[in-house]
């Protein structure tokens, strides 16, 4: 395993991340925060509580979750799309690095970049309301596979795209209708 160019190549998606914060990390705080306060002030008001604790503490988990999912798989889908739409992929394949390696690369860079974003958003959100995690390490651990996960699959996703239409389709039309479905708003009792 060639080490120094796994470490190479996520230090550059992550000088990536770090070089237009606006976009990468402001950007996606901003959207769930708006989701936050409109639906946590818009529903909650008519919601007294859900399982014993109040709207807002509620859909914090649900928000970071999606954001995590979100930002993980449009970091990782982005970061090998691009080079292959520019065409600069041929330097990163004759590079001294196995596939294995590349992926790993991108992979743990955009779910590091996820992992961030989430824990901001937890920080903001405790400036709304009081979130107490009951277990932490779970949260983290089941955090850290999420980001992972749809890490991955955005990679595959990166991969497989020709065009910015398929780069999207999974994000507009999967991902997010998913998650108003998946109970992040509303309990699915």
């Amino acid at each position: 395993m060639n080490l120094i160019g796994l470490k190479t190549l996520y230090m550059k998606e992550m000088n990536r991340t770090f070089a237009i914060p606006m976009q990468t990390i402001l950007s996606p705080v901003i959207s769930t925060m708006l989701y936050f306060v409109v639906f946590g002030g818009a529903i909650g008001a008519s919601i007294s509580e859900i399982d014993g604790v109040t709207y807002t503490q509620f859909i914090v988990p649900g928000l970071i979750m999606m954001s995590l999912i979100i930002n993980s798989l449009s970091a990782s889908s982005s970061g090998i799309f691009f080079p292959k739409f520019m065409g600069t992929i041929y330097e990163l394949l004759t590079a001294p690095l196995s596939y294995l390696e590349i992926t790993l690369g991108y992979v743990l860079s955009a779910a590091t970049r996820a992992m961030m974003i989430g824990f901001i958003i937890y920080l903001t959100a405790l400036f709304f309301t009081p979130v107490t995690i009951v277990h932490p390490f779970i949260a983290l651990g089941f955090s850290m596979l999420t980001a992972l996960a749809f890490a991955l699959f955005g990679f595959v996703i990166g991969i497989w795209s020709e065009n910015f239409e398929k780069l999207n389709i999974f994000p507009a039309l999967i991902i997010t209708p998913l998650s108003f479905l998946g109970g992040v708003f509303y309990s699915l009792h």
